[in-house]
């Protein structure tokens, strides 16, 4: 049993101006109540909007939690006291990052934008870290190798910071946990916007592009209109990769994913394989979202690639993916609102903030931190996804196949050489 971690109550401003970019949106109140009453949505999930349709100006995140822990279907080590969820170990291995990860990402910052504020982000991080032996917090434990963990506003000051919200702060632990994860030694910039709004997190990710990171995660998404174009420059910052989640509401498409100037990242279940060579096997997540977007153009990056260039007309998405079932999720640790500690989440909040922090290991060592590297980086540098599907579409949009395909992109990473 699953269920949408994150509803959130968001009144949209009808019209915003932020750096001279305006969003014009109908005006639009949403509430709901803090385990998705609207009712529910694909493979049993609870959604934000109502029976798992994405409701229109609203943005929400992209994670889920797993209800009951015992039903994850990642391996259990016998006699080993190890919360439930694949831990940094198991994913490294799984993407073969297991030796980036060792030595690579000290002194590099991986930037995440979240909203509102979790007031406990910090000790809930330090105790994820030191249940999987990753370098401590400066300031929190040793100093010796340490790493830098810091919380801004959307402003980029460090005082006053957005309203607490346990929902939101959900989301932050899954962020935070997934880029110590994957770089344990890369230091992290968490930007807060004042509200789950489009022009408040807009904000915040040119603050957070201003810090000059690696890489910024993006684990919230919301459904497409006209106006998200006006809005597509703050997702596209040089000389940074800027990650986005693809969405957990099957076949279809959501913004910032589906922004040029991103990289779009789906979703798959993962789950370890027996025998010779790579020891985990991956399909298609029945829930991730994919797809060819009505409103933004197709890069020309996307129109060599033949199943796209014959199937949509547009921006196609997602271009990479990663673990993001939660059925066989990721062990996070949250203890502020109604969680207990130790908990499994999925979603493509997940496999979006692995993607960042793989970009945080790799620090540009493809030539350019955009999408359209990716596609320009040879096959053999994916484990390429080829069952599954998220809707009946028909085609490759939805269907996991050789090569390209929308809900797991390129594939998922085989170590570091395509980012």
């Amino acid at each position: 049993m699953q269920r949408r971690a994150f509803v959130f109550t968001t009144a949209v401003a009808v019209a915003g101006l932020i750096g001279g970019l305006a969003f014009s949106a109908p005006a639009m109140a949403l509430t709901l109540g803090p385990s998705g009453d609207a009712g529910v949505g694909p493979s049993g999930l609870t959604a934000c909007g109502g029976g798992g349709q994405k409701v229109p100006e609203v943005v929400t995140c992209n994670a889920i939690e797993l209800d009951n822990t015992s039903t994850w279907k990642g391996p259990h080590t016998a006699g080993v006291a190890e919360p439930a969820g694949y831990g940094p170990a198991q994913l490294q291995q799984a993407y073969n990052l297991t030796a980036a990860s060792a030595v690579d990402g000290r002194g590099r910052t991986v930037a995440i934008v979240d909203a509102n504020d979790d007031p406990l982000a910090l000790p809930n991080l330090a105790t994820y870290r030191a249940q999987w032996g990753l370098p401590p917090i400066c300031g929190v434990g040793s100093f010796r190798g340490c790493v830098t963990f810091s919380k801004v506003n959307q402003r980029g000051a460090p005082w006053p910071l957005p309203s607490p919200d346990p929902d939101w702060a959900q989301e932050i632990s899954v962020d935070l946990d997934m880029v110590s994860a994957i770089c344990p030694d890369c230091n992290i910039l968490l930007v807060e916007a004042d509200a789950a709004t489009p022009q408040s997190l807009a904000r915040a990710e040119d603050t957070a592009a201003a810090a000059d990171p690696v890489s910024i995660g993006n684990s919230f998404g919301m459904d497409e209109s006209p106006a998200e174009t006006s809005g597509d420059a703050f997702f596209d910052h040089a000389g940074i990769a800027v990650t986005a989640a693809a969405g957990d509401d099957g076949y279809g498409v959501e913004w910032p994913a589906s922004s040029p100037g991103v990289i779009a990242v789906g979703g798959t279940t993962l789950s370890p394989a027996g025998g010779s060579g790579r020891h985990w096997t991956e399909t298609a997540w029945s829930d991730d979202s994919s797809g060819c977007s009505a409103v933004e153009p197709q890069p020309s990056w996307q129109a060599r690639v033949s199943a796209i260039r014959t199937q949509c007309a547009k921006r196609a998405v997602a271009d990479v993916a990663a673990v993001a079932d939660p059925d066989t999720g990721v062990a996070v640790y949250d203890t502020f609102g109604d969680l207990p500690g130790w908990v499994v989440f999925g979603g493509t909040s997940v496999s979006t903030q692995i993607i960042a922090a793989v970009y945080g290991l790799a620090d540009g060592g493809n030539g350019s931190p955009g999408a359209s590297a990716l596609y320009a980086a040879p096959s053999r540098d994916f484990f390429d996804v080829t069952t599954g599907s998220d809707g009946t579409c028909g085609s490759d949009l939805c269907t996991a196949g050789v090569g390209w395909d929308g809900p797991t992109g390129l594939g998922t990473p085989d170590g570091t050489a395509a980012f």
